[in-house]
């Protein structure tokens, strides 16, 4: 084995997103393209020598391809060790706990996320640093600029590492630890959770249905829920990872698992139902007749922490990105906790957890998560539910009901317009950007503005400014919208509408949502017009 240094040249499109590198599959097939950014990520960490990572993804077509090459750069690069899920797998969640767990110097997560996954559809890659989490602005600039310069990569000749079998082998000088892709996550969530009183819930009778969508999270779901807490056998299903997702879009919605909602709303529908996306750090829940917000969802756990065993001692605060509802803020403002808002991506959480400032954080693109790890987790978030109805003895529909009572309602929805020319998008957000100063004190569909802003973060901890966050239009009432051009697709432009009414109540807790949202929904198109100049009669997705 000899280790090669070939010429390469930079190639466009290497700029890393909120959550790595996406793009469509036969992208990162075509040559150099997959070896330039993995170069490029090493060196703007400071190179690889001596170093420690994780590898591992959602199992989706070209991860095998990509994991080898990896492996290979970083024996090349001087790296001593690199730990990988049995046959490429890991959660997203799950790496992020073996970075932490094995204090490794980040690590590698080959995903797309909730996006499809095939030859013909969508590929990621994305670098997550020492504390778990995926890479902050500073370091993927830093990617992106090595990408702009890259003349040469370094690879070590060697045949494919046999990734199929726990224990430990050799490429090269480098060390290559074959790890169960379950059991570690597992054990944490012993940790945090009852699993006695889930276990007796099953027990009792309790049953629920988890949608896995042939994503990564089926083993996990199946060791925890089946084999571990006792769940009837097929309370999983979709439960085996595949490299296509069995031609599912793995992203748990409304939209995209509607079988598990169609179930949910039923004849003999189960007590509970989730859902998980392609990589395992988004989740959706269920209950019998009623389906929770991620907004919502955030909000409850937040107010129902104390009842789980992980978290019985308090919690130092909550936050929430800036589309995501105002209603986790209610909460935190009753427990006498700071709320924080950051812009959209889990890595501007980072610094908020690793400095003790919050424990539970949320996201409306179904992330909740926890201080236990430093991404979003799926999983993590429908054993938090199980625990609260264990502890509550109380059905979904119920505990939703007490929230609103006891905080109010904020009604909220999100509207998707996918696949839209990238001008098009643009010139919507620039124009609606152009005309937020003047927006203040006017009427809009019966409701007066009270302010209007492009959102900019500044972190309180490190003092890192990102501007350019979203547009956010507020009414006097605290209801708003948000309008923003989304990271993560792969081809042309998605343009999110975020829509939010807070009724305080006691009225009016029980409307649809939608029809509850008609004058903001109303107010959104006279202020952008996104139906008129997209040529849009409705939204793609509605969740």
């Amino acid at each position: 084995m000899s280790i090669v240094t070939v010429a390469t040249q930079p190639i466009e499109g290497q700029k890393p997103g909120t959550s790595g590198l996406r793009k469509k599959t036969r992208v990162f097939m075509a040559p150099h393209f997959v070896e330039n950014f993995v170069q490029a990520t090493l060196n703007a960490i400071g190179g690889a020598t001596g170093k420690t990572f994780v590898l591992g993804g959602d199992g989706r077509y070209f991860s095998d391809r990509v994991a080898q090459v990896i492996l290979r750069m970083c024996a090349a690069n001087g790296a001593a060790r690199v730990i990988v899920g049995r046959d490429t797998l890991l959660s997203t969640p799950a790496a992020s706990h073996l970075i932490r767990l094995n204090r490794t110097d980040g690590g590698f997560i080959m995903s797309a996320s909730h996006n499809p996954g095939g030859i013909d559809e969508d590929f990621g890659l994305k670098f997550n640093t020492p504390n778990g989490g995926p890479a902050p602005e500073s370091v993927t600039n830093a990617i992106h600029a090595e990408t702009l310069s890259l003349a040469n990569y370094r690879v070590l000749e060697a045949q494919d590492v046999d990734l199929s079998r726990v224990g430990e082998t050799t490429i090269g000088d480098m060390v290559v630890s074959v790890v169960d892709p379950v059991a570690d996550y597992a054990d944490l969530m012993e940790t945090l959770f009852d699993f006695d009183r889930l276990r007796a819930s099953f027990a009792g009778g309790f049953r629920m249905r988890f949608d896995a969508m042939c994503a990564i999270t089926g083993p996990y779901a199946t060791e925890i829920l089946e084999n571990r807490l006792g769940a009837a056998k097929g309370t999983v299903v979709n439960g085996t990872p595949l490299p296509d997702f069995g031609g599912m879009h793995p992203d748990p919605n409304p939209t995209w698992a509607h079988e598990l909602m169609d179930v949910m709303f039923g004849p003999d529908a189960p007590d509970f139902g989730a859902a998980s996306d392609g990589d395992g750090d988004r989740n959706m829940v269920v209950g019998k007749g009623i389906y929770v917000s991620p907004s919502d969802s955030l909000a409850v756990v937040a107010a129902n922490a104390h009842l789980v065993p992980g978290y019985a001692n308090g919690i130092s605060g909550v936050a929430r990105s800036m589309p995501t509802s105002t209603a986790a803020d209610r909460v935190a403002e009753a427990l006498g906790i700071p709320a924080f808002e950051t812009p959209t991506g889990w890595k501007f959480f980072g610094n908020l957890l690793d400095a003790g400032r919050v424990t539970l954080c949320g996201e409306e693109s179904f992330g909740t998560g926890s201080d236990h790890v430093r991404e979003k987790d799926g999983l993590w978030a429908v054993l938090f539910w199980l625990d609260i109805i264990a502890a509550r003895g109380q059905s979904v529909a119920e505990i939703l009901t007490d929230h609103w009572a006891r905080f109010g309602r904020n009604y909220y929805s999100r509207h998707d317009y996918e696949a839209l020319p990238i001008d098009t998008a643009s010139a919507i957000v620039d124009d609606l950007r152009a005309r937020l100063g003047d927006l203040p004190g006017t009427v809009v569909q019966g409701m007066t503005v009270s302010a209007a802003d492009d959102f900019a973060y500044t972190d309180p901890i490190d003092g890192s400014v990102s501007a350019q966050q979203g547009l956010r239009v507020v009414f006097s009432d605290q209801s708003r919208l948000v309008i923003r051009l989304s990271g993560t697709g792969t081809e042309g432009a998605t343009l999110r509408l975020y829509l939010e009414r807070v009724v305080p109540g006691p009225k009016d807790l029980d409307l649809d949502v939608q029809q509850a949202l008609d004058p903001v929904i109303r107010a959104a198109e006279e202020l952008a017009g996104i139906r008129a100049r997209t040529g849009r009669n409705a939204p793609d997705v509605i969740t």
